[in-house]
């Protein structure tokens, strides 16, 4: 089982302790049961919750989940009807900046897992397909620069 890494402060740790509850153990509680758990707040519940869904995924870190969570996308659910490369064109325009390549790669494989759960691919399994579709379409012409 992959480790998920969440950036606990040192009251939600102790919460945790004081309950008996390991990280590993999260994953089985729902948003309100982790806020009441943690003694935080609804929105950071759903925050710790997303970087367990998005962490579960092959390839798919902490820095990766906060963008996806950062871009306002909080599960699976919300990903499933996007497109990849329109999701990089998002992140670009939120960031003000543009991203390595490989990170349309990931927000490809978050969408595909979206649609296809239990899937064993990895973002490397989704390059050529970008690459294919940037070569035919470019990026848009409002991209920001490096």
């Amino acid at each position: 089982m992959k480790t998920i890494k969440l950036n606990l402060s040192s009251p939600e740790k102790s919460h945790l302790k004081k309950e008996g509850v390991k990280i590993s153990e999260l994953s089985n509680y729902a948003i309100d049961e982790l806020s009441a758990l943690l003694d935080v707040s609804d929105e950071r519940a759903k925050s710790i919750g997303a970087h367990m869904v998005f962490q579960s995924l092959p390839s798919i870190g902490p820095k990766f989940a906060q963008d996806l969570i950062d871009m306002g996308y909080f599960n699976l659910e919300q990903l499933k009807y996007k497109d990849g490369a329109e999701l990089l064109n998002e992140h670009e325009r939120f960031t003000s900046y543009q991203t390595d390549p490989c990170v349309e790669d990931q927000f490809r494989l978050v969408v595909h897992y979206a649609n296809h759960p239990g899937v064993t691919k990895q973002w490397w399994d989704f390059t050529a397909e970008r690459k294919a579709f940037r070569a035919k379409h470019g990026y848009p012409a409002d991209r920001p620069g490096r």
